[in-house]
């Protein structure tokens, strides 16, 4: 099989063999020891096997996948067995069925069945958070599922994600014996995969002046995202879900203080949850819109956001990660670390001068002149779905009193109490 392989490199292409005693030679990549004698042999535990098809197709031959982990020494293994046992216990999908929260099944891949006691605990979740952003000056808003693809091209979003968009054409299909035939002139509109085109066409309703900004506009936005099968993962990794999103719309001298702002609302948020956190700034990416002085000020403005913040030390794990932005922004990025040591990117704030500029968004400034608004994209949960997958995980099932969707039971001691 790996002879296949092999010949399908480039013939500039180095192959390596490595060899283990005096008779096991392997075709791969390497580097390894010098010498297995410097392993312990008490730090490696083989922990399952599977089968899998050749390169995934099932007309090719069924091969055995074995999987193992190695550690330096036999401390080391025991502490990553454990955690693994521990976070089996923990594992939100078995604890979902078991505590009768919610189900996923074929007929609707990577969309949630809530129950009503797991319905209980969203509800909860978007009340607090109203509560949040009500009292940071937010208002809610409400955009359309599915728009015209003439707006994810001007966005930007139809060359760069539309084979993460679910498409559908903008007419009735004619149904015949076969299934549905779709005209060869429909013109084509796609569910949301995000919120923020939809609210910056809310932001360019009317006349805008500097005195209204900051304009802060928020959506618990329901997007869809078509993500394959194999990745898609309980709540963690879903089709559908939904966003605590708002985007900020201000001007050059506001963008530090709303950074700013947020992140001491993210702070209190996590906190009060219980999780500590650490906080990265992702930069700007090798495919990328806009220009480099564009990039410049929007990874110094969050830079700076953070640094006043008093979070750019080494207690929140201040962390810059290359190539690791949006392809329209730079943002940063919230990364909770649960009870069990795991950690799990959800917040997030960008800084995006793009999509207003795309999108043709402008307001009125103190000059009389057109200014473009910057937009400051940011969510705390980063989706529902995912956040309670995190905290089911984190608290072993045993929610915070306020969040249980059961919070007393009535129990009997005694048998004559029965009726």
């Amino acid at each position: 099989f790996k002879a296949e392989w092999a010949a399908e490199l480039p013939g500039d292409e180095p192959l390596t063999v490595y060899w283990s005693g005096d008779d096991w030679l392997d075709m791969c990549r390497g580097p390894h020891l010098p010498s297995t004698g410097k392993l312990d042999p008490n730090a490696f535990k083989l922990t399952r096997v599977s089968g899998a098809y050749w390169r995934g197709d099932q007309n090719n031959a069924m091969l055995s996948r074995i999987y193992g982990t190695g550690w330096l020494n036999k401390k080391q293994l025991d502490a990553h067995m454990t955690r693994l046992e521990e976070a089996a216990k923990r594992d939100h999908r078995k604890l979902g069925n078991e505590m009768d929260l919610f189900h996923l099944q074929a007929e609707a891949h990577g969309s949630v069945f809530w129950h009503p006691k797991g319905y209980l605990i969203w509800r909860e979740l978007e009340a607090y958070m109203r509560r949040a952003i009500d009292g940071a000056g937010y208002r809610e808003v409400k955009t359309p599922q599915v728009m015209d693809a003439r707006q994810w091209e001007q966005s930007g979003h139809w060359g760069k994600y539309r084979e993460n968009m679910f498409v559908i054409p903008d007419e009735v299909p004619n149904v015949d014996d076969e299934g549905p035939v779709i005209s060869g002139e429909a013109d084509w509109m796609a569910l949301k995969p995000m919120n923020c085109p939809a609210h910056v066409l809310i932001f360019r309703q009317g006349l805008k002046s500097y005195r209204d900004l900051p304009m802060r506009l928020y959506e618990n936005g329901c997007c869809h995202r078509n993500e394959p099968h194999g990745a898609l993962h309980g709540l963690m990794r879903v089709r559908q879900f939904t966003q605590d999103d708002a985007h900020i719309f201000c001007r050059e001298d506001q963008i530090v203080d709303e950074v700013q702002a947020f992140c001491e609302l993210a702070d209190r948020v996590y906190k009060h949850f219980g999780f500590t956190y650490s906080i990265k700034l992702a930069l700007r990416p090798e495919k990328r819109f806009g220009t480099e002085e564009m990039w410049d000020m929007a990874e110094s403005e969050l830079r700076a956001a953070v640094v006043r913040a008093g979070l750019a030390t080494e207690e929140y794990g201040w962390e810059e990660l290359p190539g690791e932005g949006a392809f329209y922004a730079p943002k940063l990025e919230w990364h909770l670390t649960d009870a069990i040591g795991r950690t799990w990117q959800v917040g997030t704030i960008q800084s995006d001068r793009v999509l207003p500029e795309r999108l043709d968004a402008n307001y009125v400034g103190e000059d009389g002149e057109k200014h473009r608004p910057v937009m400051l994209h940011r969510a705390i949960f980063g989706s529902y779905e995912r956040f309670i997958g995190i905290q089911i995980g984190h608290f072993a099932g045993r929610l915070p009193v306020w969040l249980a969707p059961v919070q007393a039971v009535v129990a009997t001691i005694v048998s004559d109490a029965d009726d």
